[in-house]
C-alpha cells in the first residue's frame, strides 16, 4: 500500500478533548515540512454514543451503542480509511461485536491495548500501574494482555474509582481543580511504570507532568501512533484487533 492510500480514521467524541489532543499528537508524530507529507486523517466525533462505562458495566444501551460504533466505522472505512484508531480503551470491549457485525473492519482496527502491551514487553517492563475507567479495570482487558506478556498490571482500589471517576470527568468537563491534581499525582507515584489507560487521562498528564517526576508514564494512543507512523513510512502490512 503505497502513502496516498494509507489514510487514519478514528472514532472519536470519547470525549471530545481526547479527541482534540488525540488530533495534536498526530500533528507531532508525523512531523512535515509540507501538509502533503503526512498521512490524512478522518475523525468522527460521535459525542452523542451511550456511555461505554455504563455499557460494559450494566448493559446500558449496549446494543445502540455497539450498532452507532459500528455505524461510524464502516463510515469511515467507506470513505477511505485504511486504519482505525477508536480512541477509547473501554470502547475495546465491543471490538468483537463490531467485526462480527462488519467485518470489513477486521485487520483495520488498531487495538490499543495490544499494541501498548507489545510495547511494555518490548521494554522489559515488568509490572506496571493502570489508570483507567472503572468499566476498563473491571473488565480485566488490560490486565489480560500484560499477563499475556508476563507483565503485572495493579489498579487502583475499588473505593478509588470514584477519585479516578472525577479526574477523568474534569478533563471532559474541561474544569480541573487542586482536588483533581492531588488526587492524578498521588495515582501516578504509586508504581514506577503508569499506563494511562483513557483517553482522557494524557489530556491530564500534560496540564501536569511536572509533578510525576520519577515515573514512566505510557499513553496508549501515542504509541500506537507511532506504530502507525511506522507502517506509514515502511509499508502496510501491521495487522492487529
Amino acid at each position: 500500500m503505497d502513502r496516498e492510500s494509507y489514510v487514519i480514521g478514528v472514532l472519536g467524541g470519547m470525549g471530545t478533548y481526547a479527541t482534540l489532543h488525540l488530533f495534536r499528537q498526530y500533528a507531532a508524530v508525523f512531523p512535515a515540512e509540507k501538509e502533503w507529507e503526512r498521512p490524512r486523517i478522518l475523525i468522527d466525533n460521535r459525542c452523542t454514543m451511550p456511555s461505554r462505562v455504563r455499557a460494559a458495566l450494566y448493559g446500558e444501551n449496549r446494543e445502540q451503542l455497539i450498532r452507532e460504533m459500528t455505524d461510524s466505522v464502516r463510515n469511515l472505512i467507506q470513505s477511505g480509511a485504511s486504519r482505525i484508531l477508536l480512541a477509547c480503551n473501554t470502547a475495546h470491549l465491543f471490538l468483537p461485536d463490531i467485526c462480527a457485525r462488519f467485518p470489513e473492519a477486521e485487520g483495520k482496527i488498531l487495538n490499543l491495548i495490544e499494541v501498548c502491551a507489545d510495547a511494555l514487553s518490548e521494554k522489559e517492563v515488568k509490572e506496571v500501574f493502570l489508570l483507567a475507567s472503572e468499566g476498563t479495570i473491571d473488565s480485566g482487558i488490560w490486565q489480560e494482555a500484560c499477563r499475556a506478556r508476563g507483565i503485572r498490571c495493579e489498579t487502583p482500589a475499588t473505593e478509588e474509582y470514584q477519585i479516578l471517576r472525577n479526574c477523568i470527568e474534569a478533563v471532559k468537563r474541561n474544569e480541573y481543580t487542586e482536588d483533581v491534581c492531588i488526587a492524578f499525582g498521588e495515582f501516578l507515584h504509586r508504581n514506577t511504570a503508569c499506563v494511562l489507560g483513557c483517553t482522557e487521562l494524557p489530556v491530564l498528564y500534560e496540564k501536569y507532568q511536572d509533578l510525576c517526576t520519577g515515573t514512566e508514564v505510557y499513553d496508549p494512543v501515542f504509541i500506537t501512533l507511532t506504530e502507525m507512523r511506522k507502517e506509514y513510512e515502511k509499508g502496510f502490512d501491521f495487522r492487529r484487533v
